[in-house]
């Protein structure tokens, strides 16, 4: 029997790690800009076309590479920051120059301009798929030009399974704004398809931040600043009113490296609390500078965990600084103990007399008359009015299934047992509905009980409704008395300009303004007074979602996250209105047995099955 073991043709084994560190065009231009910013550039502009299918140039004015290392970048395992073992864990540089350019030749065609400064010329090599083409000396500028064409041009397969070229250049561009967020002291510049979404010219991280999110955050963010002995946090923390439905603008940063923390995200979160309405996610870019022996960084080039050895002080750390933040700048209650408790009045003007104080009474008043109509003494007393956000938690649910139920010419399913007996609204009503730990509705009939998961089945009842407005050429909309403004992201303000049709078609009246700022003159009379602009950011925040785990359409997409964004939340109490409205708008529902997100809405346990539990 002959040996079955072979060692892998270099070509092979350069693919299989392409698809380790190359996942999709963003890998690339991750790499690519990371390894511009260890040669020391000062400039780097990032040119895509196609959402980097076709095209991704990254162009850099930093120390360029000699003919030799420009050669040696492409092979495996080449790089000029590790020596020996104990440097993975000293790495203070971004990427490794060259680790990735041997993934990335596998799969595309590559072309590289480099040139030193000390050299009088520069060196071009061309590689398509790990073959060298050409190698020769040329004349350009100082630095490195890299050219990526054609990606996953020999394997068909990954290429299928990139997501639209939307969905593509998202990612492309939260990679760029990572990197450029951090390096306020290198120029960045961006270019789509030949159109230029950012000019970022050299400044202070601050500035940065304003030129990437927009000016609206100019006064709205607060400098946050703590050294210790363990880690220095440093950055700026949004103020409480920035705080969006969408969580766009969070970043953490470690020694100015990109990273995702979950348990640091909740010390911020929590640090807000009672500041911002529930649901809301605030604002903050904050870079911890820590010693490297102290942290354990996957240096794996797609990843961004990173382990803290003393991860629960940070935490208390962090929380402790974004508080003593948000009090310095009164957005939190300080007591301050040193301050005398005594009574200390403002100062009179000269001249001033002290009155002594008047009470006026009426001698006839008897309060067991009963007043007269008319008669100024009568009681016009009433409970006090609700806050507009009250009013949305309390009152806007049940208002929204007052409009949303569904035609009852509807034809029902008849796999369901209890559909005999929902042909019309009094049959419905012999049914007593009753909420079930917060989560479910529950009621039963002669054989069983239904249980009716509430979220799913609200999904459900919105999807359709909202469907049914999009189908509809000209969709109702409640004119707005007064316009509400509303300034979004860079990255958001894409979005809403990709989906500006489909959002007129469920009933939202948009006008663009100035740069990233929208103002809404009119939305679909289902909304009632909530707030515009946290349905539009959480309907975006959950489209970005769907986008990257569902392969869905752009119009279901924009259902979903509207139906998603608007449903009533498990652990959410009902009261008896709510939970009757509720079941008559779902019993309605064309569809009852799969929510649109395709979760299971509805559950029977049979008088057998019930017994069973009690034997």
């Amino acid at each position: 029997m002959s040996d079955i073991i072979n060692l892998l043709p270099d070509s092979v084994a350069n693919q299989i790690a392409a698809g380790e560190v190359i996942q999709r065009p963003a890998s690339a231009v991750k790499e690519l800009m990371e390894n511009a910013l260890d040669a020391e550039a000062t400039e780097v502009k990032v040119i895509i076309k196609d959402a980097g299918k076709t095209l991704i140039q990254v162009i850099d004015n930093g120390k360029g590479m000699s003919p030799t290392d420009a050669r040696m970048s492409f092979e495996r395992h080449a790089t000029s920051k590790i020596k020996e073992a104990k440097d993975l864990f000293d790495i203070n540089t971004m990427g490794f120059r060259g680790e990735a350019l041997a993934s990335i030749a596998a799969i595309a065609h590559v072309e590289v301009k480099t040139k030193r400064k000390e050299d009088h010329l520069g060196t071009q090599i061309i590689i398509e798929g790990t073959h060298l083409k050409s190698q020769e000396e040329i004349v350009c500028n100082n630095g490195s030009v890299f050219n990526i064409k054609n990606l996953f041009f020999n394997t068909p397969a990954r290429r299928n399974f990139l997501k639209s070229n939307n969905v593509e250049f998202r990612h492309i561009q939260e990679v760029f704004t990572r990197i450029a967020i951090i390096n306020p002291e290198i120029a960045f510049s961006f270019f789509d398809d030949n159109r230029q979404k950012y000019n970022l010219p050299k400044g202070s991280w601050k500035q940065r931040i304003i030129d990437i999110f927009g000016k609206g955050l100019n006064h709205k963010v607060l400098n946050i600043n703590e050294p210790t002995d363990l880690v220095n946090i440093s950055g700026f923390i949004g103020k409480p009113e920035t705080a969006r439905k969408t969580r766009g603008e969070q970043y953490f940063f470690v020694n100015k490296r990109f990273i995702k923390h979950p348990y640091l995200n909740h010390a911020v979160q929590n640090a807000y609390e009672e500041l911002i309405p529930s649901g809301a996610f605030p604002s903050y870019f904050i870079n911890f500078d820590i010693d490297p022996e102290r942290i354990d960084v996957n240096i794996h080039p797609t990843k961004t965990e990173v382990n803290f050895q003393d991860e629960k002080a940070i935490y208390g750390l962090l929380r402790a600084a974004v508080k003593m933040t948000l009090g310095k700048f009164a957005f939190t209650p300080i007591l301050d103990f040193e301050a005398e408790m005594s009574f200390n009045p403002t100062p009179l003007p000269p001249g001033s007399v002290i009155k002594q104080p008047e009470i006026s009474v009426n001698p006839d008043y008897n309060p067991f008359d009963n007043p007269k109509p008319g008669n100024n003494t009568s009681s016009n007393w009433q409970p006090p009015r609700q806050s507009e956000r009250e009013r949305s938690n309390d009152d806007n649910w049940q208002k929204m299934y007052e409009e949303v139920r569904m035609p009852s010419s509807i034809n029902q399913q008849e796999e369901l047992p209890i559909e005999a007996n929902t042909n019309n609204t009094t049959n419905r009503h012999q049914y007593s509905f009753f909420q079930l730990a917060n989560e479910f509705i529950a009621f039963n009939d002669e054989n069983g009980l239904w249980l009716i998961q509430q979220q799913a089945a609200h999904e459900r009842v919105l999807y359709d409704r909202f469907s049914e407005i999009m189908k509809n050429s000209n969709p109702v909309s409640q004119r707005k008395l007064f316009p509400e403004t509303i300034i979004f992201s860079a990255q958001d303000m894409d979005l809403i300009n990709e989906l500006w049709d489909e959002i007129h078609q469920l009933g939202f009246q948009l006008k663009k303004l100035n740069g990233t700022e929208i103002q809404v003159t009119g939305a679909p009379p289902e909304l009632n007074d909530e707030s515009i602009q946290n349905i539009i950011e959480g309907m975006l925040e959950h489209y970005k979602s769907n986008q990257m785990n569902l392969k869905i359409d752009k119009r279901q997409n924009i259902l979903l996250s509207m139906a998603k964004n608007l449903s009533v939340r498990k652990g959410r109490k009902l009261n008896q209105e709510e939970i009757d409205a509720l079941m008559e708008a779902f019993m309605e529902s064309s569809q009852k047995d799969i929510s649109p997100s395709g979760k299971r809405i509805m559950s029977y346990l049979s008088r057998e099955e019930l017994e069973q539990k009690f034997i």
